[in-house]
C-alpha cells in the first residue's frame, strides 16, 4: 500500500489572508475614493457650502430689485425713483448735475 506524504509549504498558507487583503483593500479603497465615498461626501458638503453662498448673494440681488420695483407701482410711487429711472434710462442730466458712470455688475 502507498501512501504519499504531502509536504507543508509555507506559501500555501498564506494563499487565504493575501486573497482576504486584497479583497479588503480593493473595498477599502473604493470606499473612500468611490463616487459615494468619503472623500465625495466632503467635497459635495464644500460644494455645497459654496452654492449656498451663492445663493444667498442672489437672493439679496433679488430682494433689492424688488424693493425698487415697488417704489415704481401705483399708489406707492416715488417721484425720485420715477426720475432716477427715467434719466437712466434716456441717458440725461441736468446742466448743474455731476454725473458718475460706473460698470453694471453683471450677477452670476
Amino acid at each position: 500500500m502507498w501512501t504519499r506524504h504531502h509536504k507543508q509549504t509555507k506559501t500555501g498558507r498564506l494563499i487565504v489572508p493575501a486573497l482576504a487583503v486584497m479583497f479588503l483593500s480593493y473595498f477599502g479603497f473604493h470606499a473612500y475614493h468611490g463616487e459615494f465615498g468619503i472623500y465625495s461626501k466632503y467635497r459635495l458638503e464644500a460644494r455645497a457650502v459654496e452654492l449656498q453662498a451663492r445663493l444667498d448673494t442672489i437672493r439679496g440681488h433679488r430682494l433689492e430689485i424688488e424693493r425698487r420695483v415697488h417704489m415704481l407701482h401705483d399708489g406707492s410711487l416715488e417721484k425720485d425713483m420715477l426720475d432716477e429711472q427715467a434719466r437712466n434710462a434716456l441717458n440725461i442730466s441736468h446742466a448743474d448735475e455731476l454725473t458718475i458712470m460706473r460698470p453694471m455688475a453683471i450677477a452670476n
